[in-house]
């Protein structure tokens, strides 16, 4: 079906008498610019202007920025390289281009695209005619063009349609006129072999790339060298989604993930995963893996399935196949081979079909489901990966507080060890953080998925391995409907021991009402500890306690935090700045703010009158607002560089406090950066072979008493940084983490 059959009649009308003219013209550069400017108006035509709002709405998500900067812009004049020399029955057409084109470029701009001797990305569009919908998608490349150094090939399949001349005059662009037609198929393998690129992107002519389309997939292919390929989140052009990776069925059959939703924020559709496949509109491999491969087999030419044969191999090879959702593109359905199965090239998709069930036969029985069944598993090619529903209060916030720190710990453990992790918030609430958390590979349930609890869990706990929940208030919640819901494993992550921490804070305070609360949440705990599987804690004199209490409950420990080790000897800190870091939504990190600053810090600035105070955390409370004077900085919440910098200019961290549970995240930090540090004996709590690595005191005048010692003695700070170091390092790796926490899911 030709391009013009499928758009509106004046325009149908306009084009084919703009059709007869071109067979009137001369390959003049008079006559191409008159073509040039007659065909521009069909993009100001109202098919255009219809699905401008569309397109608006989608190019200014920010899920769609971001990428740019990557690579520096460095044009020249050289000729583009390529693989081999151009066949004789072939026109290589690369008009000069001495400029990089602004990438705000409006639509009345000329096109043209910048020359590079030696791209990064080559982007390679095969097309047969269909002049129009190929300038169309040319002008979204130059407005939306990758940030690294880039090509742009046009294989154009010997259509005969004299308006091609259009294309093979367009500055920069390499323009492949054959006089043979090849196919669909065998025109992309043989424009790739004609590329300079390190990275191949096949993009479909009747596409319009978003912002950061290009840069999406280039950074998920150099970021993680086991992806092979990746592609992009496909729309149709009136703004509704298209596919967001692709399901093979076992019996060969495709479906596109999310199809027909008008919902792009929905969470579902935002996270990158592995997948069966993703249609070849807009995909990209490297160029070294195409090559191995020996590009898209020839055994489905014309065309259909050679992407999903491709996704198969690419495995059989070894790599991943990874949905990218940061690479927006709109995808004209239907105008390149239409949409009758039963004419044209379209005809060959079920007979290809057919080859590539014979061909992947064992594998669709091993790996695939029956159609339209286990969608959770089916839309991530999770057959045979372990799955998991962890629920929490909200999604992580690591730079607010410790308990996001120790939950992405365990979130990432997890994702390395395979398995297929979904994130249930009870607040329901998509964040700042939501984005980092699904670009680690994590699906969030947050308010964008239409289903309750139940029902969600209703559609999918049979296909879930296990459900973890953390804290008591989520677990006293959620419990009920999971035993309802799911024959899946259930594992409880206490983080700490609650009610211990309240009763504590209850002694300090002598606050008889929180003595009851925590009386309370004792009861509570104890009941929740005899309905899982897997009881979890941070430290042994925690599980030992809930043993205790509760003799039955199968309470296990795992290594609380994990830390990239770093056995370096940090040089000594000159100087006396004293750094207390934590959330001050937490009560006890608020009490440790006031003793230290009111009773710990003038006994220290008796003997060391130049001591500075920084109490770095988020959500000060009024009371620790107040704290601020000439020689106390309060920072309020923090960037993790902000941090990272705190940590190499301190001369020493305290941890005074005089009251919690569990083992502190903020003590474990500072020995991993290396940062002497004097604790309580609360704070030291349930790290092992802590003791030679700090200062451990239980009153203000010892607690003074070590902080000065740290500030005075260089030699002894040098001890305590390296043994602090080491500690961490042996200690507390993501891979003794990830040792630990699987150990006690999977006993």
């Amino acid at each position: 079906m030709s391009s013009s059959a499928l758009l509106p009649e004046a325009l149908r009308a306009e084009l084919d008498a703009l059709r007869k003219r071109a067979d009137q013209f001369s390959t003049s550069e008079k006559t191409i610019e008159e073509l040039r400017r007659h065909l521009d108006s069909y993009e100001r035509s109202t098919f255009w202007r219809l699905t401008w709002p569309a397109r608006m709405a989608v190019s200014q998500g920010r899920r769609l920025l971001g990428f740019a900067g990557r690579f520096g812009r460095d044009p020249v004049t050289a000729h583009v390289g390529t693989t081999s020399p151009p066949r004789i029955t072939e026109v290589i057409s690369c008009a000069e281009s001495d400029e990089v084109p602004d990438t705000a470029t409006s639509d009345e701009a000329p096109l043209r695209f910048p020359r590079y001797a030696h791209p990064v990305l080559s982007i390679i569009i095969p097309v047969y005619g269909q002049v129009p919908v190929t300038l169309r998608c040319l002008r979204s490349i130059m407005q939306n063009p990758p940030s690294c150094s880039y090509e742009v090939l046009v294989a154009e399949d010997a259509s005969g349609d004299p308006a091609v001349a259009a294309l093979a005059a367009i500055p920069g662009l390499v323009f492949i006129g054959r006089q043979d037609n090849l196919g669909f198929l065998r025109n992309s393998n043989d424009a790739a072999r004609m590329a300079g690129g390190t990275y191949f992107h096949f993009l479909n002519n009747d596409t319009e790339v978003l912002p950061g389309a290009f840069d999406a997939l280039v950074t998920r292919l150099e970021s993680d060298r086991t992806i092979g390929l990746t592609g992009s989140k496909l729309l149709f052009a009136d703004g509704t989604l298209q596919e967001a990776g692709g399901i093979v069925w076992n019996d060969a059959s495709g479906m596109n993930v999310g199809r027909g939703d008008r919902e792009l924020d929905r969470a579902a559709w935002n996270w990158p995963r592995d997948v069966d496949y993703i249609s070849g509109a807009s995909i990209a491999i490297s160029r070294a893996l195409f090559d191995s491969l020996n590009g898209f087999d020839e055994i489905f030419a014309p065309a259909y399935y050679e992407d999903t044969d491709l996704a198969f191999r690419v495995r059989a090879a070894g790599f991943r196949v990874v949905f990218e959702p940061a690479s927006v593109v709109i995808h004209h359905e239907g105008i390149s081979h239409g949409t009758d199965e039963t004419r044209g090239v379209k005809a060959c998709q079920a007979r290809n079909r057919d080859v590539m069930l014979r061909r992947w036969k064992t594998v669709l029985e091993a790996d695939h489901f029956a159609p339209g069944t286990h969608l959770l598993r089916a839309a991530a090619h999770g057959r045979h990966r372990q799955t998991i529903l962890i629920i929490d209060h909200y999604v992580p916030q690591p730079d607010r507080d410790a308990g996001s720190r120790a939950t992405l710990c365990v979130i990432r453990a997890l994702l390395g060890a395979g398995w297929l992790v979904k994130f249930w918030p009870m607040d329901r609430k998509r964040t700042a953080w939501s984005h980092d958390l699904e670009c680690l590979g994590v699906e969030i349930c947050d308010h964008t998925c239409p289903l309750s609890f139940s029902e969600w869990l209703e559609q999918n706990g049979d296909d879930l391995d296990h459900v973890m929940i953390m804290r008591p208030v989520v677990a006293r919640e959620f419990l009920p409907l999971v035993v309802a819901g799911t024959a899946a494993r259930r594992s409880y992550y206490g983080h700490d021991i609650h009610f211990l921490r309240m009763m504590r804070e209850a002694e300090v305070t002598g606050n008889e009402a929180l003595r009851h609360e925590a009386l309370a949440m004792q009861r509570l705990e104890m009941w929740l500890w005899q309905q899982f599987e897997c009881v979890i804690y941070l430290s042994d004199y925690e599980a030992r306690l809930v043993r205790d209490l509760v003799p039955a409950a199968p309470a296990r420990t795992i290594v609380p935090f994990c830390f990239t080790p770093d056995n370096t000897s940090r040089p000594v800190t000159g100087g006396a700045t004293i750094l207390f870091v934590g959330g001050f939504a937490h009560p006890p990190n608020v009490d440790a703010a006031l003793w230290l600053h009111n009773t710990i810090m003038p006994l220290v600035r008796a003997r060391a009158p130049q001591a500075r105070l920084v109490l770095a955390g988020s959500g000060p409370a009024p009371a620790v607002c107040a704290l601020a004077d000439s020689q106390t900085t309060v920072t309020g919440a923090i960037s993790d560089e902000e941090l990272e910098r705190l940590y190499a200019t301190a001369r020493v961290a305290a941890v005074p406090l005089r009251f919690g549970a569990g083992v502190k995240n903020k003590v474990l930090e500072a020995l991993h950066h290396g940062l002497p540090l004097v604790t309580t004996p609360v704070g030291a709590e349930g790290v092992t072979g802590i003791s030679p690595a700090c200062g451990i005191a239980d009153t203000a005048e010892a607690f003074a008493d070590a902080l000065v010692e740290l500030i005075d003695d260089d030699g002894l700070w040098r001890e305590r940084s390296d043994q602090g170091r080491r500690l961490i390092s042996e200690e507390f790796s993501p891979v003794r983490f990830s040792e630990s926490l699987l150990r006690v899911l999977t006993a």
